[in-house]
């Protein structure tokens, strides 16, 4: 029996089998939630972000992962793009399939149906009329084209067949649902960077990842102005123009140039009291030799201007290059002497020689203000705005950089008032704060006078003089081994904390120190330190000036001095003035895909409709003259919403028997 059943079952050639596997539902719905999944990371994740992000964010090891995955541009990797051409194909080859037999039964009325089927259905019944066989047949069949049924009159041999169908557009639906998927996946791929990868795979171009001014960018860099698919972005400051966008591929990117320029007139924003972006919109005109004079027009978020297929979003914005003006405070061996003016500006690099070092000072940002939640109030959520900073990092001879952020005013802090500056030694750290403390008259000279003095080693062996003179008299001590070696000691407390602050001199008490003297001399050593530190400022200030405001002040002046090897720096940026230029964060794109995307989801649409609310019925009367008079068969069926039939059959029934009076 097996053997029989094996020799009837059709048999496929290898190129039928894969036709087949590509038709198959299996394969469309894997292909389905495979993208599905992609969409949700490619949502979660950020996308297109610098890479630094994400190797701060993940670490090297997850960071190498995810990026041999693509997942950093799940939406142009090469599997993203694969799983989407298999689902054109897939879904392709299940419209062909299909079509043909769809298409059929829109349009047939299935006229060979037998009693014995018509019986067999979910719906059915049959009743007695007392009226001739044609006068029946002709009243069914006007009742039926006034519901809106095509109608088709069979003779058999014995009876009369009457089919009637009803939403035959319903398999339209199914057509048009399948073609939506294939129109928009068509349209998806029209839009992708595949082009773009494939000239790469080629050799034909090759994706830049170093910071290059536009001139310098070499041609296998660029992309000239074609009908390709690309997003890209640009920042242009007010009162300049570009003719070009950056399109961001992996951790490079390449550079597009566009048929026409646009130029930035002016860039304007809103904020709210929490000192986030409100609104922002940028006058801008278009500069194309195609137009009898320029186009002027202004955009905002999400109101583009199109011009020649060409989608000109406003998407961000930032600093266009604001001139600064610096003074260089030293903190080394020049302190005590005058500041230095520096005039530069945002994204400017610049050799900087402070003494024997050589340093390039790279101003990377400038903010007008900064709204954030002020520390000296009781309540958290209050807001204030601590004024302009700029951010900057000095980078050395070797390469390694600090980073500073540096606000313009002085900062209330405990009622008192310090210039601020940040620091880190990568973009991964939180910043680290160094308070400068504010003298009466709003500068730093009192603060580098004190510096200064604590670096004067005759000044600070002299004083050390002093108190060792001072403590040997109250202890009645007068050997000369003792006062060189207290001197000695005194002066050597004040050059430890100059080279490293409190930590190097509690180092040392806990690593020179016998462990049994430890607990009397350490707190010894440091009371001596601060006697020392507050002898050193007030040497150079007469004892009835001195106040509370005095004492606090060398309170701060200490903690400052002894954060300052940490700092990293010879110099304090301290800015003086600025004047604010700001850039429009442009989003230029093209997508040819577009309209085909959005006749995929009419086509979607349109199909989704026919499917839920258009649902085929077919119906079949059957009308058969016998010894005892005409009988009628009804019999029904529908491919959707079997409930909803239910009270449609009842009621149909009701009004065919009513055609007849006398039926029963």
């Amino acid at each position: 029996m097996s053997e029989t059943s094996d020799s009837q079952a059709p048999r496929y050639t290898l190129g039928q089998r894969i036709f087949l596997f590509f038709g198959s539902m299996d394969l469309a719905i894997t292909l389905l939630l495979t993208l599905a999944v992609a969409s949700v990371i490619g949502t979660v994740l950020q996308q297109n972000q610098p890479y630094t992000d994400y190797l701060i964010k993940f670490g090297p090891f997850w960071f190498e992962i995810f990026e041999t995955a693509g997942l950093y541009d799940v939406y142009s990797a090469l599997w993203f793009l694969a799983i989407l051409t298999l689902l054109v194909v897939s879904t392709s080859v299940c419209v062909i399939r299909q079509t043909p037999s769809m298409i059929r039964d829109m349009w047939h009325l299935r006229t060979h149906v037998q009693e014995k089927s018509l019986q067999a259905l979910r719906h059915n019944i049959s009743w007695k009329v007392s009226t001739p066989e044609n006068q029946t047949v002709t009243a069914l069949m006007a009742e039926f084209t006034k519901q809106g049924f095509r109608v088709k009159q069979t003779d058999k041999t014995d009876a009369i067949l009457i089919s009637a169908m009803r939403g035959g557009m319903n398999r339209l639906g199914y057509i048009l649902t399948h073609l939506a998927i294939i129109v928009i996946c068509v349209g998806g791929l029209m839009d992708s960077n595949l082009p773009l990868k494939f000239a790469e795979w080629q050799g034909k171009i090759k994706v830049e990842t170093r910071d290059l001014a536009v001139s310098q960018v070499p041609a296998k860099s660029r992309l000239s102005v074609s009908k390709q698919a690309f997003r890209g972005s640009i920042n242009i400051p007010e009162g300049r123009s570009s003719d070009v966008a950056f399109v961001a591929m992996r951790d490079g990117y390449l550079v597009q140039s566009l048929p026409f320029k646009i130029e930035v007139i002016d860039f304007r924003i809103e904020h709210y009291e929490t000192g986030q972006p409100k609104s922002f919109e940028t006058d801008l005109i278009v500069h194309d030799s195609d137009l009898a004079e320029p186009l002027a027009a202004t955009i905002s978020v999400n109101h583009p201007l199109i011009y020649k297929g060409y989608a000109i979003y406003q998407a961000s914005f930032s600093d266009g290059g604001s001139l600064l003006s610096i003074d260089a405070w030293p903190l080394d061996d020049r302190i005590g002497k005058e500041a230095i003016a520096i005039e530069t500006q945002v994204f400017q690099t610049s050799q900087f020689r402070w003494g024997e070092q050589k340093t390039q000072l790279e101003i990377t940002a400038f903010r007008p203000f900064n709204i954030n939640a002020d520390p000296t109030d009781d309540d958290p959520g209050r807001l204030r705005n601590f004024g302009p900073s700029m951010g900057f990092k000095l980078r050395s001879e070797t390469g390694e950089a600090m980073e500073y952020l540096n606000y313009m005013l002085p900062v209330t802090r405990n009622e008192r008032e310090f210039y601020l500056s940040g620091v880190r030694a990568s973009p991964a750290d939180e910043f680290g704060y160094l308070y400068l403390p504010v003298d009466n008259n709003g500068e730093l000279t009192e603060f580098n006078q004190f510096l200064k003095r604590v670096r004067d080693k005759a000044l600070v062996s002299a004083i050390a003089g002093e108190m060792m003179l001072e403590t040997l008299a109250a202890i009645d001590g007068s050997e000369e081994g003792l006062q060189q070696s207290l001197q000695q000691t005194l002066t050597m407390l004040v050059a430890m904390f100059e080279r490293g602050g409190f930590t190097t001199v509690t180092e040392f008490i806990e690593t020179s120190l016998p462990e049994a003297e430890r607990e009397t001399l350490g707190p010894a050593y440091l009371a001596m330190l601060r006697e020392m530190l507050a002898r050193i400022y007030f040497s150079k200030v007469d004892d009835e000036l001195v106040g509370e405001a005095e004492l606090l002040f060398l309170q701060d002046a200490v903690d400052a001095i002894g954060s300052l090897p940490r700092y990293g720096s010879p110099v304090f940026l301290m800015l003086t003035d600025y004047e604010h230029v700001e850039a429009s964060g442009l989003q230029i794109a093209r997508s040819p895909g577009k309209p085909v995307v959005y006749l995929g989801c009419a086509f979607l649409v349109a199909g989704v409709f026919l499917l839920f609310y258009l649902p085929q019925r077919r119906l079949w009367v059957l009308v058969k003259t016998q010894a005892q008079g005409v009988t009628v068969l009804l019999a029904g069926m529908s491919n959707r919403n079997p409930r909803d039939f239910d009270p449609f059959f009842d009621q149909l029934t009701n009004t065919l028997k009513q055609l007849n009076g006398n039926s029963h």
